[in-house]
């Protein structure tokens, strides 16, 4: 049998093995588990998968290239580099604003950036990383981002950047913060790991602001298994992500390819002699944060059911919704006015004055295998790993300090059944209204 064919066989094999490992299955109430998030994995998937395997395609190469160019064309950056994770996108973006590239706009230590309260560690994490300071705001509750207004407030003589997540695929008001950053000269970056597909005033967002960060974790809206990725419509920028995420290195060689710039041995840099080796030449301070194209084959495969999965997650979200609205002692999340939310999550806050708690509601809806999950971290200022380091804050974090008490969410991804969303209402309705 010729080598094609072979394979062809294999993933025809493939194919009828993921129809036999993953049968329909019933769902039982109260014994199925619910899932908070999850992957969302068919047949094309696993064929990606193995089909890279076959070609022992270990490192990043022909299917890290596409997806990063299919990728940004989609979310309408210019460039998009993957990366390991979520989070070390968004700490190569933070660092890469602190790249002597940038000159007299370069963060320096102590140089603050605004943040909220109320999120998950990572978006926090690289501002510290790199000696900066972190300037904390409240949230509102109901959308549980915070507002234009309280960022202008948090605006100090040493502020020299934003960092925002849309929350659970609900976003900020990007369109005023972006233009208080340009109004300031300050640096934007949009953590849009929980809201690929979400819009604001029409646009997408991750359009706003000078970088944007997305997590291929299994949780979100596209898995690669782990992963992330940095936006940016900035060559100079996408420029300094690269070197950093690449160990820092001067190079923009892909591996496996030398001299594209026609000059490798020609360079001096530093005080290293004349014609050293480009490809050995480091220019930054930087890392190993690839990620594999065993990793972007899968990428692609889910990237061309990305809509599929926005149009799913806002389905159940709705459903979700209308089967809640009125229910007494609890609040019931809200789109940001102007935006189309592609939603990580429903969120719920427990009212402070209810007569039960938010710990009685998740353990009623866990002990019925319907899974929940905090509102991440809850207050940072809060948490152990953060009580002693340099941070800031302005106004009171009263909404992050109730969401730390009182909030929760159940999911809404796309491996959900309208059956699981109506099980799903029906339960905390049964709890409220026993309750109440």
């Amino acid at each position: 049998m010729h080598l094609s064919e072979t394979k062809t066989h294999l993933l025809d094999q493939v194919r009828d093995y993921h129809h036999a490992a993953q049968p329909p299955r019933p769902f039982i109430p109260g014994q199925t588990p619910i899932w908070p998030s999850g992957a969302v994995l068919d047949e094309t998937d696993r064929t990606a998968l193995v089909e890279a395997a076959l070609e022992m395609r270990i490192a990043a190469g022909v299917s890290s290239r596409k997806f990063e160019s299919a990728f940004a064309r989609k979310m309408q950056r210019r460039k998009a580099h993957l990366t390991n994770s979520g989070s070390s996108a968004n700490l190569l973006a933070v660092s890469a604003l602190t790249s002597h590239v940038l000159g007299e706009q370069r963060l320096l230590p102590g140089d603050e950036v605004i943040t909220v309260a109320a999120g998950f560690p990572t978006t926090v994490n690289p501002i510290l990383q790199n000696g900066l300071v972190p300037v904390f705001v409240d949230v509102d509750l109901s959308t549980y981002n915070t507002t234009a207004e309280r960022v202008q407030q948090a605006i100090g003589p040493r502020t020299r950047a934003i960092i925002i997540a849309h929350a659970l695929g609900n976003p900020f008001p990007v369109t005023e913060i972006a233009a208080l950053a340009t109004e300031h000269d300050l640096f934007l970056i949009e953590d849009n790991c929980d809201a690929v597909g979400s819009t604001y005033d029409g646009k997408l967002t991750g359009t706003f602001g000078d970088f944007t960060t997305v997590s291929f974790y299994p949780a979100h809206h596209l898995t690669m298994g782990e992963g992330g990725c940095v936006l940016t419509a900035s060559l100079e920028l996408a420029r300094i992500v690269e070197s950093l995420r690449d160990w820092g290195r001067d190079c923009w060689c892909e591996p496996g390819e030398s001299d594209k710039c026609l000059k490798r041995f020609k360079y001096q840099m530093g005080t290293l002699p004349a014609g050293y080796d480009h490809k050995y030449i480091f220019s930054h301070v930087g890392y190993n944060l690839k990620t594999t194209d065993i990793q972007a084959a899968l990428g692609l495969t889910q990237l061309a059911k990305l809509d599929d999965f926005c149009a799913a997650r806002r389905s159940n979200w709705r459903r979700l919704r209308a089967e809640l609205d009125g229910l007494p002692w609890l609040i019931l999340p809200e789109p940001t006015p102007r935006s189309d939310p592609s939603w990580f999550g429903f969120v719920l806050t427990v009212a402070p004055d209810a007569p039960f708690s938010r710990a009685e509601l998740v353990s009623f809806l866990e002990d019925r295998q319907i899974g929940t999950r905090r509102l991440f971290a809850g207050n940072l200022t809060r948490q152990p790993a953060y009580i002693d380091q340099p941070h800031r804050v302005v106004g009171d974090l009263t909404n992050s300090d109730i969401i730390t008490e009182h909030t929760f969410w159940v999911g809404v991804y796309p491996g959900l059944t309208e059956e699981m969303i109506d099980y799903i209402a029906s339960s905390i309705r049964e709890f409220v209204k026993a309750r109440g």
